[in-house]
């Protein structure tokens, strides 16, 4: 019988120590992939949290593979119950959860009397469309709502890959149309004083509503006051974009990652992700079309002097994948690729941009295009940053110098308006 259990023992001790090595062993592998410049302030701790990253999506693979949970709904479950734990009341806000034409929302009140009108902040979150939260943007929101005096409106809006565009859009629109109805009367917000911003995907809807707003305007509610984009994610023309291949692998978001989350918020549809990073899914036409708004040469000189190894970008279309990406080739989908009647209706506009960030150049370009047209726009850089800084703001061990400057250009212009 002591042998028994002794063989038993040490059975599941060696399929423990398998699956150890197993572990380590892919998220060895997976951090290795990895490029964290030395420009990048707190590099370590940077490597730290993707090596924490890469093993929480390791062990989401496994789970899922055996039949546990979903690899989605797990990495979820733990991004959220890290970023977003739960906070205890802050003097100076109220805080109330609620609904507004059937989105979920949070909103934050600053209780301090005031001798005017407050203004208000349509806050979408960023993570790509699949991951992020309400719960996760707890410390951001609340940071923004009491230092800049401002109510601000958190929305839950839809997620991949279980809702597909134009899914969170919609949601973004009706819980801001809810708000700009009631604003005044409920909360005591000036509609006339209302700024749409979000940080990453977040920052792509606040584009993208911005310009279906201006669109659709009739008169009854007044346009956004401005934006405020936290390096948005705009356009899924060009995956060959100075930063796109000098930033290519660095932590949290790499070029075919990106990819990967376009397609998800579009339709999900991942065959064709070798493709789209190729540069196959767009026609000559549309190619010839873009160029005057993304050429490289757009940039400012220094962001293009950083070596890079340029891929050779297929100079003929597939127009089978063409048909598959099409819609995210739209205004909607990729603010960046509106025409300049629509730009010319942007409000004015507050850009952030990281230097070690694949979406770099997408802020910059759109910066410029609306700068050409006369919008008036703001756009400060974080020299040292790297995506998804923003995010770790207030976050213990994980905020990051640049998360923290970030956040200061943010209220110090929200406050100025």
């Amino acid at each position: 019988m002591e042998i028994g259990t002794a063989i038993l023992i040490i059975g599941f001790a060696a399929i423990g120590a398998a699956f150890c090595l197993l572990f380590i062993g892919l998220v060895y592998s997976e951090a290795m992939n990895s490029e964290i410049p030395p420009g990048v302030t707190n590099r370590g701790k940077l490597h730290t949290l993707h090596c924490c990253m890469v093993g929480i999506a390791v062990v989401a693979r496994i789970l899922e593979r055996l039949g546990l949970c979903s690899q989605v709904g797990f990495t979820r479950w733990v991004r959220d119950g890290s970023l977003g734990n739960k906070q205890p009341p802050m003097p100076g806000l109220r805080i109330k959860d609620m609904t507004f034409s059937g989105v979920p929302v949070r909103v934050y009140e600053p209780t301090a009397p005031s001798d005017q009108k407050r203004r208000g902040l349509m806050f979408f979150h960023g993570g790509g469309w699949m991951f992020g939260s309400i719960d996760s943007y707890e410390s951001n929101c609340r940071h923004i709502a009491k230092e800049t005096d401002t109510i601000v409106v958190s929305v839950g809006y839809r997620l991949a890959p279980e809702h597909r565009f134009p899914a969170h859009l919609d949601d973004c629109e009706a819980a801001t149309l809810h708000f700009l109805s009631v604003a005044e009367a409920e909360f005591g917000v000036d509609p006339g004083r209302v700024v749409l911003g979000g940080d990453s995907a977040g920052g792509n809807l606040a584009a993208a509503l911005s310009q279906r707003l201006a669109k659709k305007q009739a008169g009854q509610l007044p346009s956004p006051l401005a934006l405020v984009l936290i390096y948005p994610g705009l356009q899924m023309a060009d995956f060959n974009l100075p930063s796109y291949l000098q930033n290519h692998a660095v932590p949290i978001l790499f070029r075919a990652r990106t990819v990967f989350y376009y397609l998800q918020y579009l339709n999900g549809d991942m065959s064709v992700c070798q493709d789209v990073l190729a540069g196959r899914h767009v026609p000559p036409e549309l190619k010839l079309h873009y160029k005057k708004w993304l050429d490289p040469a757009n940039l400012p000189p220094e962001f293009r002097e950083r070596s890079y190894q340029k891929p050779k970008v297929a100079t003929a279309h597939d127009g089978e994948v063409y048909h598959i990406i099409k819609d995210g080739l739209q205004p909607e989908f990729s603010p960046l690729l509106a025409e300049d009647d629509v730009l010319r209706l942007t409000p004015p506009t507050f850009i952030l941009t990281c230097e070690y960030d694949v979406l770099r150049d997408d802020g910059i370009l759109f910066q410029k295009r609306l700068k050409d047209l006369g919008v008036d726009v703001t756009w400060h850089h974080i020299p040292d940053g790297f995506h998804g800084i923003f995010s770790f703001f207030s976050k213990g061990w994980l905020n990051f110098p640049g998360g923290e400057r970030a956040m200061e250009h943010v209220v110090n212009y929200i406050k100025a308006l």
